[in-house]
């Protein structure tokens, strides 16, 4: 009859993570999504069709997260919203899916 020596406990967590995957640090961007599309570029048409029918309002630039910019358009001369509401919407359309995810949602190009 031979003895075994008790084992200590496992641990089972996992070792922290290293620094470079804290929150807020600077990540690489990953492989656009199954399908083709770059993360945001679902966006493009919804923020596209609210800059054509009521840029005025600024409702494009709080959809794609720019509450500042959003809070400006509203707060400025509605004629003048209107008209750059109406650019920024077919910019945002006639852009392709990867231009668009890039400059406006990567690179959070505020303006045109």
């Amino acid at each position: 009859m031979s003895e075994e020596s008790p084992r200590p406990p496992q641990d089972d967590t996992p070792p922290p993570a290293p620094a470079d995957d804290a929150p807020g640090a600077e990540q690489p961007p990953g492989p656009p999504p199954a399908g083709g599309q770059q993360g945001g570029a679902d966006k493009k048409l919804v923020a596209g069709i609210l800059g054509i029918l009521i840029g005025s309002l600024g409702i494009h630039k709080f959809y794609l997260g720019y509450q500042k910019e959003g809070i400006i358009t509203c707060g400025a001369a509605a004629a003048v919203m209107g008209i750059i509401g109406l650019v920024e919407g077919i910019m945002y359309l006639t852009k392709s899916d990867e231009e668009f995810a890039s400059t406006y949602i990567q690179g959070k190009k505020g303006w045109f």
